[in-house]
């Protein structure tokens, strides 16, 4: 189990925050924190720590929590991933 999960209690954003989640993924939510963490602690979600940060990736979206604090800091919709052709 990583330090976020066993965090995840503490996880929060700031009222900026909260708007820049809402806006950037369309979401209709009264309380984002608790969306974030439901989508963290999916199962289908990956997590990598790349120095600062925890990068969150589940379902189309990406969400960028601070490693020490557990600020939710953004959230960014994910662009499909190019399809592979079938060789011929």
């Amino acid at each position: 189990m990583n330090d976020l999960i066993k965090n995840i209690d503490r996880l929060h954003t700031t009222e900026m925050g909260i708007e820049r989640i809402k806006r950037n993924l369309s979401i209709e939510t009264d309380d984002v924190v608790q969306w974030c963490r439901a989508k963290i602690l999916n199962e289908g979600a990956i997590m990598k720590r790349r120095g600062k940060n925890w990068y969150i990736r589940m379902d189309d979206c990406e969400l960028t929590v601070h490693a020490c604090s557990y600020t939710v800091i953004t959230a960014h919709r994910r662009a499909n991933p190019p399809r592979r052709r079938k060789a011929e």
